[in-house]
This record gives structure tokens, C-alpha cells and sequence, in this order.
């Protein structure tokens, strides 16, 4: 039972990683999956190298998805 829960919720955040919700923009979802990150952990589903492997994978999300969007501002006309 406990093992499901564990797949379910890591399953989830991975969802949310890789499609985020259509209203979400990218610091929302960053704040999602760090806010599940958390919850996974003070729930006991994950240990504290879990917790830090999904925070790592959201900032380096976040922060492409931020470079990207910086990149697009770039006029390559200048």
C-alpha cells in the first residue's frame, strides 16, 4: 500500500514536470513541484536525498524553461 502511494505521488510531480497544468506558468510550476517535493517528504514517502534529487530537477527546469524565455527577448536583428 505504502509502495503505491510512494509511485502514485512520484508518478504525479513527474507528470507536473514534464506537462505542467495549461494555467501554470513556469514559476507556478516550479513552486508546485517544490511544494509536492515537500509534502512527499513531510508525508515520509521520499528521504531527504529524494527530496533534494526533485528539487534539483525542478530548479534545472525552471531555469531552462527562464533561459529560454530570456533567449526569445534576444532581437537577432541587434
Amino acid at each position: 500500500m505504502y509502495e503505491d502511494r510512494k509511485e502514485h505521488a512520484l508518478q504525479a510531480w513527474e507528470k507536473l514536470l514534464e506537462k505542467p497544468e495549461s494555467h501554470m506558468n513556469a514559476q507556478e510550476q516550479h513552486e508546485e513541484l517544490v511544494r509536492l517535493a515537500d509534502e512527499y517528504f513531510d508525508e515520509g514517502f521520499i528521504d531527504g536525498d529524494e527530496r533534494a534529487a526533485l528539487l534539483g530537477r525542478a530548479a534545472r527546469a525552471y531555469a531552462n524553461v527562464v533561459e529560454g524565455a530570456d533567449d526569445s527577448l534576444i532581437d537577432p536583428a541587434q
